[in-house]
């Protein structure tokens, strides 16, 4: 939420800053600035909306100052206003801030700098920083000293950048559970709160952590940890990242790029994982604690949104492959409950940002409790890979549309691999499950394909207002998640639901303006999800059905049904989600939707 870039160096700060933004604009795009300073002039350009207004505007009129910061704005506190618009300056304009995050005290702060005179121009939390650093600067003998003052006085989650016209060749940097990354140039360094922001530049990063207070030059980094009242060596870092991963190609979105990588998504997260020819799943991640997860008795996993609905689809295939008892937490209540954690507990964190605030919060809350922290993630060096004990990687490449696909396809293709090595060959399902992963992509790629037969099926549905996603075991997480893309990108409202709670409630709402998405593939409990599609019928309710291939007798039941391959019902979720978000997305198409960027939402929630 909310996109950070920052340079220092001899080229034109203005270019650099802004093809960061464009790359960061799917974190928040309600409003962009950027702050150029060439000694003591400086110049500050605000926009509401994409960053593409901003660029016409700064091109025409900027000059080539070296030292610039910018930022793309997803709205927290203070409503899509330039005014609010970010950088964020002092009353004498000689102080520039741009801030992720929220600072939970700001109210009390402000209270106070107005009480010793300041006067604000904005609604923001992030204005209290460059006043708070302009009082301190009164008193203090140094930028660095205010800075730090300042940020001592703020409560809450932040990355925070300042620059000023009282120190031209020097930027200043902050983190606190808000990710923050140094790029390290020649003769030139970079910020950005994404390494895909300036990985065009170069592929050295230093990543600060809690604390840190970094103060950088075109040539040097010091690093000073608040906390811990010392001075860091910072390490570099190399990017594992490539570029063209995030370009665009011919596709008119990310979003359907996303999908259509599916196929690919799955293949990365089993590459020399799931081997069939030797009957194992080796996951490299984890072999530092596979002496600890032998003795694993409960595993409790903590996400958000659809990591959480992926967490879900893992505790079926880990209770029934590993005979470990799972329980699944939304982050942002697990972080406020309090329950018995005994060592013999795991929590496994799964986020694709690896910078989900709960996430982190929950990952913090146990750091004392002796007990052992995994991770799946897919961002790699992300906060919550780099503060888990062991993890594995989803190597789905970068995710930049905002409502998350090939990344939940990898997530739910890591964590059966995760059950799978847990199992240790002891299920007969063991290699057929292997073989199966191998299998995968090609039948994902068959889904795809049918990609023209369900956009026709999505825009006949388009013009209704609610809809209904029902299934059963792992299909009850797959419908959740299908409502989340529906509601996402279409705007609509769409629940999920457990196919036998049919009759504890959600048949009141059915009537025949209400259609059913019915998942319904080959499975033990097949006949039950027929009962409860005939349910819906009676009640003149439209029904879509998923179905297996080779189901005829489906289309007796409903209006309409896609067909997905034949697969084990442990991989069935995959395949089942990579067609819900085709549904979705050509529904928010023939509304006329931005699905890249769904209004309301950001990518990678980094404030709780």
């Amino acid at each position: 939420m909310c996109g950070i870039v920052g340079y220092i160096g001899s080229k034109p700060g203005k270019d650099i800053i802004l093809r960061g933004l464009e790359a960061l604009e799917y974190r928040g795009y309600d409003s962009a600035g950027i702050a150029l300073l060439d000694g003591e002039k400086s110049q500050v350009f605000k926009r509401i909306g994409r960053v593409n207004g901003l660029v016409q505007e700064v091109e025409d009129k900027a000059g080539n100052a070296g030292l610039a910061i910018g930022h793309t704005r997803w709205a927290t506190h203070g409503g899509v206003t330039v005014a609010n618009a970010h950088p964020q300056m002092n009353s004498d304009h000689s102080i520039f801030v741009v801030h992720n995050g929220i600072i939970e005290n700001f109210s009390e702060l402000r209270q106070k700098l107005e009480g010793a005179g300041y006067q604000f121009e904005s609604e923001t939390d992030t204005e209290v920083v460059p006043q708070l650093i302009d009082y301190y600067l009164k008193q203090l003998p140094s930028f660095t000293a205010a800075f730090e003052a300042a940020l001592n006085d703020v409560r809450g989650a932040y990355s925070i950048v300042a620059i000023s016209t009282r120190e031209p060749e020097t930027l200043y940097a902050a983190r606190l559970s808000s990710p923050l990354v140094i790029g390290v140039g020649e003769h030139e360094n970079f910020l950005a709160s994404d390494p895909s922001a300036i990985m065009e530049h170069t592929k050295k990063v230093i990543y600060l952590e809690d604390y840190d207070v970094a103060v950088i030059t075109k040539d040097t980094v010091d690093v000073h940890n608040l906390k811990e009242d010392k001075h860091i060596s910072p390490k570099v870092e190399l990017l594992d990242y490539e570029n063209k991963q995030a370009l665009l190609g011919d596709y008119p979105n990310f979003m359907l790029k996303e999908i259509f990588e599916a196929p690919a998504a799955i293949r990365s997260a089993t590459l020399g994982r799931a081997v069939a020819e030797q009957n194992v799943v080796k996951l490299g991640g984890l072999e530092s604690v596979l002496g600890q997860l032998k003795y694993i008795d409960r595993i409790v996993i903590v996400a958000m949104g659809t990591s959480y609905y992926a967490g879900l689809v893992a505790e079926y295939l880990i209770e029934s492959l590993a005979d470990i008892p799972v329980e699944v937490q939304l982050a942002s209540e697990f972080n406020y409950r309090e329950e018995p954690f005994s060592r013999s507990t795991a929590l496994l964190a799964i986020s694709q940002s690896g910078e989900t605030a709960d996430t982190i919060a929950a990952l913090k809350k146990v750091e004392d409790y002796g007990v052992l922290r995994l991770g799946i993630v897919n961002a790699v060096g992300s906060t919550i890979a780099r503060m888990t004990d062991a993890g594995v990687y989803c190597h789905a490449g970068p995710e930049k549309a905002v409502a998350s696909t090939k990344a939940f396809v990898a997530q739910v293709t890591v964590l059966l691999q995760v059950a799978l090595c847990l199992n240790d060959g002891r299920s007969k399902r063991f290699k057929p499950l292997i073989e199966e992963l191998n299998k995968l992509p090609a039948k994902a790629q068959v889904i795809l394909d049918q990609a023209d037969a369900i956009k026709t099926i999505a825009e006949n549905y388009a013009d209704y207002r609610d809809f209904l996603f029902i299934g059963r075991h792992t299909g009850f997480p797959a419908a959740l998640e299908g409502a989340l893309k529906v509601k996402e990108i279409s705007y609509l409202h769409a629940e999920g639901y457990a196919a036998g709670e049919m009759k504890h409630g959600p048949l009141a709402m059915i009537d025949e303006h209400f259609p059913t998405f019915a998942i319904a593939t080959d499975s033990p409990l097949l006949e039950k999800t027929y009962s409860n599609i005939q349910e819906i019928k009676a009640r003149k309710g439209p029904v879509l059905a998923l179905a297996t291939e080779g189901n005829e007798a489906i289309k007796e039941l409903c209006s309409d049904v896609i067909y997905i391959p034949d697969t084990a019902p442990e991989t069935q979720p995959i395949l089942q989600v990579i067609v819900m978000q085709l549904f979705a997305y050509y529904i928010a198409i023939k509304r006329g939707n931005d699905v890249d960027r769904p209004r309301n939402l950001a990518k990678s929630v980094t404030v709780e």
